[in-house]
């Protein structure tokens, strides 16, 4: 038996990465994977590379009309939403003084409205069984300062406070809404940090980066029923560099 046997799943930015780190996992723990990403060559690799019980689909997640297909075909495929994870996001690096507004608008469009979003969407389904779990994938950037990454930090603060309401709104139906704090993890995110990678690493207690299965393991504790009682909390996963 799997920890996730018979839940459908929804993990938007699943083409690379932690998001298709977690659907190998949620996948090989028994899931009905529906993976999203606007990387429709890689995303359908990774699906097909997956099996069966993982398939892709194209989603800007800051587009409203493209949540409400993508949800509406899922519903109509599988019947019903189990867990959602709001993966998708951007990085770039870049100081208080020379971030663009452009650069601003289009972050808070992908990490900060395509989470609100994603959360709008999962919870109707979800309201109506009374039950699911919506993961929303922060950063340690949220819980602290991050130099050098304002708007990247402002939306992950965003995503924790939008966790922790939305999970008071939807206790009552029986759904959680956690946050998971990712420290640096081995994905392609990691280019943006160019020359400042070793000096990155260095600062990390556990003297190394984390790979995204590790991540996909957090991810499946708090898609399972073994977290029914855990709701509107930050699930931290760097290597103590918070501590």
């Amino acid at each position: 038996m799997g920890r996730l046997d018979g839940k459908i799943a929804l993990i938007s930015g699943g083409a690379r990465g932690q998001g298709a780190a977690e659907a190998k996992l949620f996948a090989a723990e028994g899931a009905t994977v529906r993976i999203t990403d606007v990387l429709d060559d890689i995303g359908n690799e990774t699906a097909e590379s997956l099996g069966d019980a993982v398939s892709y689909r194209h989603h800007d997640v800051a587009a409203g009309d493209q949540w409400t297909r993508v949800m509406d075909e899922l519903l109509q495929d599988f019947g019903r939403l189990d867990v959602l994870i709001n993966n998708a996001g951007i990085f770039q690096m870049g100081n208080l003084a020379t971030t663009t507004l452009d650069d601003w608008d289009r972050m808070i469009a992908i990490n900060q409205t395509g989470t609100f979003l994603g959360m709008q969407a999962a919870a109707r389904p979800m309201r109506e069984q009374k039950s699911g779990s919506i993961i929303n994938i922060s950063s340690i950037a949220g819980l602290s300062g991050a130099a050098m990454a304002h708007s990247y930090g402002a939306t992950k603060w965003a995503v924790r406070g939008m966790t922790k309401s939305a999970a008071r709104e939807l206790a009552e139906f029986q759904v959680r809404v956690n946050s998971i704090h990712p420290g640096i993890i081995e994905t392609p995110m990691l280019e943006a940090f160019g020359n400042l990678r070793e000096q990155i690493e260095q600062s990390i207690p556990f003297g190394r980066t984390a790979e995204a299965s590790e991540v996909a393991q957090l991810a499946v504790f708090l898609a399972s029923d073994e977290s029914s009682y855990s709701s509107g909390h930050e699930f931290v996963i760097d290597g103590a560099m918070r501590a």
